[in-house]
């Protein structure tokens, strides 16, 4: 199973923020652990609000949060 062009540092953030657990990460943005399971693992791009949602948890801007990874290898 190949991931998504987009990347994210949700895992490295959670701990970073107090060891925040998926489920809380979750519980904040109102969606589930499985959906938290799914972005860490590259498996599901956020739409834009639930982007804005989870960097909004973390004090941080979008662009901090995810990433586009070059070596996805997908064209412009």
């Amino acid at each position: 199973m190949s991931t998504l062009p987009i990347g994210n540092h949700l895992r490295r953030l959670r701990f970073d923020h107090g060891e925040m657990t998926q489920d809380a990460l979750a519980k904040a943005c109102g969606i589930t652990r499985q959906t938290i399971i799914a972005l860490e693992a590259g498996r599901y791009a956020p739409s834009l609000e639930l982007a804005f949602r989870l960097a909004r948890v973390f004090g941080r801007r979008v662009d901090e949060v995810f990433f586009w990874r070059e070596e996805a290898g997908v064209g412009d």
